[in-house]
């Protein structure tokens, strides 16, 4: 059965920084082969910010490599080999950490151009929407026909019958109101009076019995009484 190794007090030491990196900065009193124990396992952010903070020492000869590691995981490894021959046919030499940060800025760059033309294409889709919905609006609605007011064809939206809805609203108030119920009553009690036979004059046999004569046989003179 093997033995397990019993760390150092070294051992113990970087596993403690590496367990702390977030909040490592300034390195500069570190040896360099401690900081390549420690280094590759910063990520991005803790890298850059190691470098930063560590001031009047160049860091390159531990961290290039690292950035190289990052630029290849960022932009893939042809991309990596592609820069490497432009600078060597060029005789130019480049920190990774530049290469990286250079193509990083490229690429944000051509993103924020791709968005901005997005942008722009939305912007002027919404604006040829809005000037169609505009131009519909602003036209006139046709005028409805007379085939249309008694039925016919047409729009589903005709405005004979809106006017006819008003018109039988106002006819419902006129009949519920005071004037047409006095109106109606008045027009009930003309027909009933028209309906009335005319009264009736009584008529005499001759114009005499007007005038106040007798009858015709009171015309004739009296007999003569007998003597006795």
């Amino acid at each position: 059965m093997a033995k397990r190794k019993i760390p150092t007090l070294l051992d113990l030491c970087i596993q403690t920084a590496i367990d702390n990196l977030r909040y490592i900065g300034d390195v500069g009193e570190l040896e360099l082969y401690l900081l390549k124990d420690i280094l590759p396992h910063c990520t991005i952010d803790q890298l850059m910010h190691i470098e930063d903070s560590t001031e009047g020492r160049d860091l390159s000869p531990v961290t290039d490599r690292l950035w190289k590691r990052f630029y290849v995981q960022q932009f893939g490894e042809d991309n990596a080999n592609l820069v490497i021959k432009r600078m060597k046919q060029r005789d130019l030499v480049f920190k990774w950490r530049q290469l990286f940060e250079a193509k990083t800025k490229e690429r944000e760059d051509a993103q924020q151009k791709l968005s901005e033309k997005l942008k722009q294409r939305y912007a002027e889709e919404q604006a040829k929407k809005q000037s169609r919905q505009i131009k519909i609006c602003a036209k006139v609605p046709p005028s409805s026909s007379k085939r249309g007011f008694f039925g016919g064809g047409g729009s589903g939206y005709d405005v004979s019958n809106v006017k006819s809805n008003l018109m039988k609203k106002a006819k419902l108030e006129y009949l519920n109101s005071h004037e047409a119920k006095v109106h109606a009553i008045i027009r009930k009690n003309a027909l009933q009076t028209k309906s009335l036979p005319p009264p009736s004059i009584p008529r005499s046999s001759k114009p005499g019995s007007f005038l106040g004569k007798g009858p015709a046989t009171s015309s004739k003179p009296p007999k003569p009484m007998g003597r006795g």
